[in-house]
């Protein structure tokens, strides 16, 4: 088949060339021109302008938008007065659901089909494949599904679950219903993905500090005692404990296989100050559970943890430790000062 890129960022520019070792048609265009040289060379059209990708592709013209969530709606504008009824747009960022709603309701008046696409698989997608998660008209889906196959992983990712009738999912891809449910699953994705990580991260972190009692701790009343120190002894290897929990152990991931990767050559992991961001799909899943009435104390707690890993609970903290001087004349101490 042959399909248009708009957006060479780390995801793709990968996608792309997964898609033309499996023998598709690409044209491409970034606003920036450098994106898509190494392309080129693999064999994709690449574009100056919107005008050329749409000119490049015969019709019904299939356009794959690889842009973040907050430009998406500024690359429709200028791209859907150059389509023809029958066209298919896909949006395969991070968009929230809501937006997808109203954007094929849009385009649904100028005849031009719209797919919303949760796209999971990072940097390593060009090797592994990409888990894609499909919203829209079953009809597109269907008429794209050779796109979908190449960029997923295949059958070979996991084993069939005993039990069940096979279907696209156990090759990677997914309609999961209308209009929205595509970026809706890739929502609560990311939410339990920021859960987990905040596991990990948390839990590694106490494996970290595991040998607190061999250093002194200030006697005094801001300072709360460490009453057995005996207890935290273990100097711990965390990069080995890693390696060690990716063999057999039950909570075994790809994430936990990056960790440890990341952890290799450098366990105080110092090359990184622990700024977290978060693209939105974690606030819009909260969101969703709020309406829904659904308790998601994880999920709201891995989310605050990234706020404050950005210093956005600085003022509070402040504001805690000035009450605590206001009542009971505590003198704060510096950070860091808990051990000597």
């Amino acid at each position: 088949m042959q399909i248009g890129m708009v957006g060479l960022g780390r995801m793709g520019s990968n996608m792309v060339q997964r898609l033309l070792k499996k023998g598709h048609q690409c044209a491409v265009y970034d606003s920036h021109a450098a994106a898509a040289e190494t392309l080129t060379d693999m064999g994709a059209i690449a574009c100056a302008k919107l005008e050329d990708l749409v000119a490049s592709l015969p019709q019904p013209r299939a356009i794959w938008l690889m842009v973040p969530a907050a430009v998406v709606d500024g690359v429709l504008d200028n791209l859907a007065p150059l389509l023809d009824e029958g066209d298919i747009v896909i949006d395969g960022g991070n968009s929230s659901y809501h937006d997808d709603i109203r954007r094929a309701r849009v385009l649904e008046t100028k005849g031009i089909h719209y797919l919303d696409i949760g796209t999971s698989g990072g940097v390593a997608g060009l090797e592994r494949g990409y888990c894609l998660m499909i919203g829209g008209e079953h009809d597109t889906f269907t008429y794209l599904e050779p796109i979908f196959a190449a960029l997923a992983p295949g059958p070979d990712t996991a084993p069939l679950t005993y039990g069940r009738t096979a279907s696209t999912a156990d090759l990677g891809y997914l309609h999961c219903g209308a209009h929205g449910a595509g970026h809706f699953v890739k929502m609560i994705h990311n939410g339990i993905e920021y859960g987990i990580m905040a596991a990990y991260a948390e839990g590694l972190n106490i494996l970290h500090k595991a040998n607190i009692g061999q250093h002194s701790r200030s006697a005094d009343a801001e300072t709360t005692p460490l009453r057995n120190p005996e207890h935290y002894q273990y100097d711990l290897d965390v990069p080995e404990i890693t390696e060690l929990w990716r063999r057999g152990s039950v909570i075994g991931s790809w994430l936990l296989d990056l960790t440890a990767q990341a952890l290799q050559g450098n366990p105080e992991l110092d090359n990184y100050t622990g700024h977290v961001s978060d693209s939105g799909e974690g606030r819009w899943a909260l969101a969703a559970a709020v309406d829904q009435g659904v308790p998601t104390p994880v999920l709201s707690a891995a989310l605050f943890s990234r706020f404050e890993s950005r210093g956005n609970a600085d003022y509070a903290n402040r504001v805690l430790s000035a009450m605590r001087k206001q009542f009971g004349g505590h003198i704060e101490k510096p950070k860091g000062g808990a051990i000597a």
